[in-house]
């Protein structure tokens, strides 16, 4: 399979660049299947029915979310009634949605997505992520029941990140890290067949401090002191993430490649 997963749509300024590029994409890079992380998509804290919708509409065909997942109050009951929507498994026990869940693909293929939350530097005290994701991974084995693995590991620290690709290698065919809306240079394919990319970066604008209007955080580090609330920056936006493709019969990742497109980043693609 050809699969395309972006980092975290931030903002009115990353929802438009989706909307522009995403459907032009799946047309020219022929892919199979597109996970887009959506949790920052609604003034930059969460994602609200309606902005779920376009980015659906967009072609995607699931959406993650993250620490912020129910920021957007009405999500929490918008994602019982749409099951493209994955929420991390470790979150608050009882939070609605589940954190993962098998898709259709074309040809009658399966495509696992999982998401979990790290606790290295996190605000809140999320369950242990490497437990969490066992049972999953288990339960739905690479080439198997799924084939194709993908799990969003959504956390501060990129050793956090990539101790999660290694607990996941051989068992996953993408893991990659969300949050910090920074893309990494390291996406590479693991010895036991499972591409890996630290942070697949934002779709966002990043003529910004990661994806808010610089003005406000420039302040608050030089000054120490608040004078109005972070809003999302606007300019041109990036669409960043990662390309990887799969073997059918296995589920390794046979190739992988980082993807920019759109915005002041360079350009990169499969």
């Amino acid at each position: 399979m050809k699969i395309l997963f972006l980092g975290d749509v931030m903002g009115r300024a990353g929802r438009a660049a989706v909307v522009e590029h995403l459907p032009r994409l799946r047309a020219e890079w022929k892919l199979d299947f597109v996970v887009v992380n959506g949790e920052n998509a609604s003034n930059g804290m969460g994602l609200s029915g309606e902005h779920a919708k376009l980015l659906l509409d967009a072609g995607a065909d699931c959406l993650t979310l993250g620490d912020h997942a129910f920021d957007q109050k009405d999500m929490l009951q918008y994602i019982e009634g749409e099951s493209r929507i994955v929420r991390p498994i470790n979150y608050a026990k009882g939070a609605p949605g589940r954190g993962h869940r098998l898709f259709n693909a074309p040809g009658g293929r399966k495509v696992l997505v999982a998401q979990v939350l790290g606790q290295v530097f996190m605000k809140r005290p999320y369950d242990d992520p490497f437990s969490a994701i066992e049972p999953v991974l288990k339960s739905h084995p690479r080439g198997g029941m799924a084939n194709a693995v993908i799990v969003d590991m959504h956390c501060e620290a990129t050793s956090e990140k990539m101790a999660m690709g290694h607990f996941c290698d051989g068992r996953a065919s993408l893991v990659v890290g969300t949050h910090t809306h920074v893309p990494t240079a390291d996406a590479m394919v693991m010895p036991g067949g499972t591409g890996y990319l630290s942070d697949a970066g934002m779709c966002g604008d990043y003529d910004s401090v990661i994806g808010m209007d610089k003005a406000e955080p420039m302040r608050r580090f030089i000054t120490g002191m608040a004078k109005t609330r972070f809003t999302p920056a606007l300019g041109a936006a990036t669409v960043s993430g990662v390309y990887v493709e799969t073997d059918d019969r296995t589920g390794a990742a046979t190739r992988i490649a980082m993807v920019r497109v759109g915005g002041r980043l360079e350009q990169s693609g499969p």
